[in-house]
C-alpha cells in the first residue's frame, strides 16, 4: 500500500523528501505496532524485549543500568522502570550496590531467557513474512539508506 493511500493523503505532498520522511515515521509506527502485536503474548512491551536480548547478550554476567541506557534501540526508554517492570515479573534479578544506591547491576534469569526466547519466534515469524518481500540486495541498500539518513 502506496503512503497516500494509507493515511488517506488527498494532495500531493510538498516534495519528494518530504514524502520520505512521513513514510518512513508511518513505517516505524507500524512496524512497532506489528512488533507489539507480536509478542503481546508473552507480556513485554518491544522496550522489555529489547532490554532482556541485551541481558542475554551479557549472560551470565550483569550489566549496570547505564549500560543498558547505551545499547537500547529507544534512546527515550526509562531503563530503570524497565527493569523495575521486569524484576516484578521475575525475568531479571537485579542488585543495588551497598556503595553507591544509585548503581544497579541487572541479570536475565532463567524465566527471562525462556520468555526471551519465545518472543523472538514469535518476532522472527511475523518479521520474516515482512522482510521476505526483500531481496538480499534490497535489504543492503535498505540498510545503506538507513544509515545515510541518520547521518
Amino acid at each position: 500500500m502506496k503512503i497516500e493511500e494509507a493515511i488517506k493523503q488527498e494532495k500531493p505532498f510538498k516534495d519528494i523528501q518530504n514524502k520520505a520522511m512521513i513514510n518512513l515515521l508511518y513505517t516505524a509506527s507500524w512496524l512497532q505496532t506489528i512488533m507489539n502485536l507480536a509478542i503481546k503474548p508473552f507480556n513485554i512491551s518491544i522496550q522489555q524485549y529489547n532490554i532482556l536480548r541485551i541481558l542475554k547478550g551479557q549472560h551470565p554476567y550483569s550489566a549496570s543500568i547505564k549500560l543498558l541506557q547505551e545499547r537500547m534501540l529507544d534512546k527515550m526508554s526509562n531503563a530503570s522502570r524497565l527493569v523495575e517492570k521486569l524484576y516484578e515479573k521475575k525475568l531479571v534479578d537485579r542488585v543495588i550496590c551497598p556503595n553507591d544506591r544509585r548503581r544497579v547491576e541487572v541479570t536475565i534469569l532463567d524465566e527471562g531467557l525462556i520468555v526471551l526466547e519465545n518472543a523472538t519466534i514469535a518476532l522472527d515469524k511475523i518479521l520474516k513474512e515482512k522482510i521476505n518481500k526483500f531481496s538480499n540486495d534490497d535489504s543492503q541498500n535498505l540498510n545503506d539508506l538507513l544509515d545515510k539518513f541518520r547521518n
